[in-house]
């Protein structure tokens, strides 16, 4: 059986007119929070020569995932806050899944390897030059992308063998792959269970590995310095905050077979908007380093610009 749908209707967050509207200005609000923190964070990096130690190249990454994992549903979304039929073509839907898991699974990856590499820093600080060298952080950085690419590339071909000759109705605000299961014209049993040994198993793997890092890193600090002990807990925390507010949205929605609920759309708003979001704010307000980088870089910035001013 072929499909005959050519493009597909998004529900939406809401029918109501008023909270369309009230979200259109939020997520407007969200998405420029988003591009503007985590551009921040990648210049400030950039440009700090103290700011050359595995962590940052990672967060560097993490915060150009960022951009493009939000890029992929938050302008659609803000755009289809005014419109009054949200449709999507069926090549454009398949590419925005693409998208999703792509970014999604390469920032699963990404936060993993951040974890390995704090638990190297704090449990193996006299080997960590050595194991974390220039050569390691390129090959596990090509490795989350690779491995982000094979995840998603399985996910949209399975989706795209799929026959949808009838309903096109997506109870959601972007393509993702239950709800699209949903509407398929054939039994999706089979694909249902790839899609969680798929997804649902690589997020809740990737958690587990991380629980299991920062408890080992949590119980190995036994420092007699107290400002180390301090700095490590402080950066610890915030790694485990990302975590938590990342990785639980996608074990809710990915561990199950292919069911969907209505309270999925939202839940997703977590992990595709609101951790893109608050991660800058998360690794900035609670990384000393990053802040006073900040800091000396805007001062320089202010003071270039007073001695430019004729005046």
């Amino acid at each position: 059986m072929e499909s005959n749908v050519t493009e597909f209707v998004l529900i939406g967050l809401s029918q109501n007119e008023m909270v369309q509207q009230v979200c259109f200005l939020l997520f407007l609000l969200f998405y420029t929070i988003i591009i503007f923190g985590n551009f921040l964070i990648i210049l400030t990096i950039t440009v700090s020569p103290n700011l050359n130690s595995p962590m940052y190249f990672f967060l560097c990454f993490l915060s150009f995932v960022d951009i493009c994992f939000s890029s992929v549903t938050a302008p659609k979304l803000i755009v289809d806050f005014q419109a009054k039929v949200k449709t999507i073509s069926f090549v454009s839907c398949m590419a925005q899944l693409f998208g999703v898991h792509f970014f999604g699974c390469t920032e699963i990856f990404i936060l993993t390897v951040m974890a390995y590499d704090r638990y190297v820093a704090i449990c193996k600080p006299l080997h960590y030059t050595t194991i974390m060298d220039e050569r390691v952080c390129i090959i596990l950085m090509v490795s989350c992308w690779a491995g982000g690419f094979i995840h998603s590339s399985i996910q949209t071909l399975l989706t795209l063998w799929l026959p949808f000759c009838g309903p096109n109705l997506i109870d959601h605000y972007f393509c993702d792959v239950h709800p699209l299961l949903k509407l398929a014209c054939t039994d999706t049993y089979v694909v249902g269970i790839i899609v969680v040994a798929n997804s649902g198993m690589i997020s809740l793997s990737c958690f587990i590995i991380l629980v299991g890092s920062y408890a080992v890193i949590l119980l190995s600090l036994r420092t007699p310095s107290s400002e180390g002990r301090r700095k490590a807990l402080s950066t610890c925390a915030s790694h485990i905050m990302v975590v938590i507010l990342f990785f639980a949205p996608c074990i809710f929605i990915y561990m199950r077979p292919s069911t969907t609920f209505t309270e999925d759309k939202m839940v997703a708003v977590f992990y595709t908007i609101i951790t893109p979001m608050l991660n800058p704010l998360i690794y900035t307000l609670r990384n000393a380093d990053v802040k006073n980088a900040m800091k000396r870089r805007w001062s320089k910035k202010v003071t270039e610009e007073t001695n430019k001013d004729p005046k």
